[in-house]
């Protein structure tokens, strides 16, 4: 692929977003319509500008940057057709985009959780970043090794505190950090901002352990009222 392809990939985005704002200008928008446009518009555009700062060449950046905004808007789309996101289901479109699947190497304990919208493409983001860095570096990558995700909610507490686990064992080598790029800032920094997110990375000699606690407050997301009796 040439630089030229890679330049009108990256033209094409920048066109798409602006369609998007375009669609924000328009007088008969509803309010809440609006709304969902405009921090759409905002997060695609802060991905778009966070991830120029990796290192990479032009080519593998757009390559990363259009996963992630597949990953935002795969999100976006669920929450357009039923007004919510269902972290169970981003994790399984998530593994399914990689052509991994629940089963013999991925583990899966959870109950019901249902985002709203933008903490749903927050998060959506946050398990693409986790899932790209195990394919690049860690055991989805290797022919061997498991991944065990989960999480729960303390329902007798009034924030109802969510904790995430993402656990990777298995891995042939050992698993170092490396330089922090546009994931490590994204789920140690963006989402303590956006969802007051608390995010342990734990690069262990045979795999990533990463937590994520936050409150799901009314503003993120709910559970189903029968979690909650």
């Amino acid at each position: 692929m040439t630089e030229t392809d890679d330049r009108s990939r990256i033209a094409k985005l920048e066109a798409d977003n602006m369609r998007l704002r375009r669609l924000l200008d328009a007088r008969d928008a509803p309010g809440e319509l609006r709304h969902r446009l405009q921090s759409t518009t905002a997060l695609l555009r802060s991905v778009i500008r966070k991830s120029a700062r990796t290192r990479r060449d032009l080519e593998d950046y757009v390559a990363h940057l259009e996963d992630r905004l597949d990953a935002v808007m795969r999100a976006q789309t669920t929450a357009d057709l039923k007004g919510n996101v269902e972290l169970r289901v981003v994790l399984e479109d998530e593994l399914f985009h990689y052509g991994e699947e629940v089963g013999a190497r991925v583990n899966r304990s959870v109950p019901l959780v249902y985002f709203k919208p933008r903490a749903g493409q927050m998060f959506a983001l946050a398990i693409h970043e986790l899932m790209v860095n195990s394919i690049e570096h860690g055991i989805l990558g290797e022919s061997e090794g498991q991944l065990d995700v989960s999480w729960t909610v303390a329902t007798d507490k009034s924030d109802r505190p969510l904790t995430f686990t993402w656990k990777e064992t298995g891995s042939p080598a050992p698993v170092t950090g490396g330089e922090a790029g546009f994931g490590t800032e994204f789920l140690t920094q963006a989402l303590g901002y956006e969802i007051k997110a608390a995010t342990t990375l734990d690069f262990q000699p045979d795999g990533l352990r990463c937590t994520i606690s936050f409150p799901l407050t009314e503003r993120v997301g709910e559970v189903p009222p029968a979690l909650l009796s």
